[in-house]
């Protein structure tokens, strides 16, 4: 049997990354989306041919470019053949208080966060709406639901995702296709390791589980909703905090 073709975007690096490894072993052929291939990827893409169960391959491109997203689907289609599963990963972090924030930033972070996983998504359903098949899966974020001082902006663009999720889960269900959002809170990643040891602490202490979730926490609760349990799962939120928004 062939592999399922899993397109994951921002796939390079931190959560991206962990997604594609995971889904690889999880006997999927990932199609990395990001701008540049990281020795990082490239790695990881090496360990899945040697453990033969699935396969990574990379396709660049700049999700910021939105004229080059349909082209960049169109490629995915004649080289891999139908995908079966969307993961809208890519996006930015910047930070900033909105009354001091750079019309660009504001701008940036609308289009590779908003505009670009909602194009893709078009571009990629399609197939899938014929094929009457497909699974589609949005990275959220808790900020979108509890907000969070300084991301006021991501935070809108993190939360237009889940009213894209739940809007489209309605859609194309008839389809036969499923559309859910992961909504990771600070997970242990490079990133939070830049937080200060009594900001690490707080969260911890806030947490049901007293303990931080990890990007392989969130790249398994991706894999779950894909693979045979996520079949009569959409239109949903999937919280992977450790319970710090219980």
């Amino acid at each position: 049997m062939s592999m399922l073709n899993v397109l994951v975007s921002g796939a390079s690096r931190g959560l991206g990354l962990a997604m594609a490894r995971t889904l690889a072993d999880a006997g999927y052929r990932v199609i990395a989306i990001a701008r540049t291939e990281t020795e990082e990827l490239q790695a990881a893409a090496d360990g899945a041919r040697a453990r033969g169960k699935g396969a990574i391959d990379f396709r660049s491109c700049d999700l910021s470019e939105l004229g080059q997203i349909a082209a960049l689907v169109r490629g995915v289609r004649a080289d891999f053949g139908p995908i079966y599963g969307l993961v809208n990963n890519a996006g930015v972090g910047t930070a900033g208080v909105l009354g001091t924030m750079r019309d660009k930033d504001i701008e940036r972070l609308i289009r590779l966060n908003t505009l670009s996983p909602i194009l893709l998504t078009k571009y990629v359903v399609r197939s899938m709406m014929t094929a009457r098949n497909g699974r589609i899966i949005n990275v959220s974020s808790i900020v979108a639901a509890t907000g969070h001082r300084g991301l006021s902006v991501y935070s809108a663009t993190k939360a237009s995702l889940v009213g894209f999720t739940r809007s489209l889960a309605r859609e194309i269900g008839e389809f036969g296709i499923t559309v859910n959002a992961v909504a990771p809170g600070f997970i242990d990643t490079a990133m939070t390791h830049e937080l200060s040891a009594s900001q690490r602490e707080q969260i911890v202490r806030r947490s049901a589980l007293k303990r931080m979730a990890d990007a392989e926490d969130v790249a398994q609760s991706v894999e779950f909703l894909l693979g045979p349990g996520g079949r009569n799962i959409t239109g949903i939120v999937l919280t992977v905090d450790g319970g710090n928004t219980a």
